[in-house]
């Protein structure tokens, strides 16, 4: 069996201190394990940028009726479809801001979630393409329960996620940080460290 590659995406804004951060860490070197690679794709240090009418047009535009400068426009998403492709298993770190996700991982989505590339139209509706790996959402919130009436954030990522093909979801839930004892915060630490969460926790 091949070494996995994990894509970690960390989307917090805070380098120092964050929550969603820590946990991603530990949870992409479990899942890594002595052979296995980590890319890190950062949105904080490396904002990617907002989609705009020209990357509409190339991206809208045939592949191989696409101009050298559609292509260009186009380079930068093709390198995290790239990252995407290539992953085993995806850990995205995501702080709820305001009971949704931050704007960085909003704009992340937006790069990643193409028609012939992640996903395509077919007579039965849209079909993801990225099958056959596994996601991890890394939830953390100051006072924002998971899944709760006011979490738009968690169903969200999980509904993206599930548009391009990635069915096997699973969270770790670091929601209501600043409430939990410590005992239970060194609880969801160690399920990072193990990665001992099954896929049918992560659609409670």
């Amino acid at each position: 069996m091949s070494a996995p590659t994990i894509l970690q995406v960390n989307s917090s804004a805070r380098l120092e201190g964050s929550v969603s951060r820590e946990l991603s860490q530990l949870l992409s070197r479990a899942l890594a394990g002595e052979s296995g690679a980590v890319t890190v794709r950062d949105l904080a240090e490396t904002p990617v940028p907002q989609v705009d009418a020209d990357w509409v047009g190339a991206n809208f535009t045939d592949p191989a009726e696409r101009t050298e400068a559609q292509r260009d426009i186009l380079k930068g998403s093709d390198a995290l479809v790239g990252e995407l492709k290539a992953a085993d298993q995806i850990v995205i770190g995501m702080p709820i801001y305001n009971f949704s996700i931050p704007a960085g991982l909003k704009a992340w989505i937006d790069q990643i979630a193409r028609a012939r590339e992640t996903f395509r139209y077919s007579e039965a509706g849209p079909e993801g393409l990225l099958t056959g790996k596994t996601a991890w959402i890394v939830v953390a919130s100051g006072g924002v329960p998971l899944d709760s009436g006011v979490d738009f954030a968690t169903p969200y990522l999980r509904q993206v996620l599930n548009f391009v093909g990635i069915t096997d979801i699973r969270v770790i839930d670091g929601s209501r940080w600043d409430f939990r004892e410590e005992t239970d915060r060194e609880a969801i630490r160690a399920l990072a460290r193990t990665a001992d969460v099954q896929p049918a926790q992560a659609a409670e």
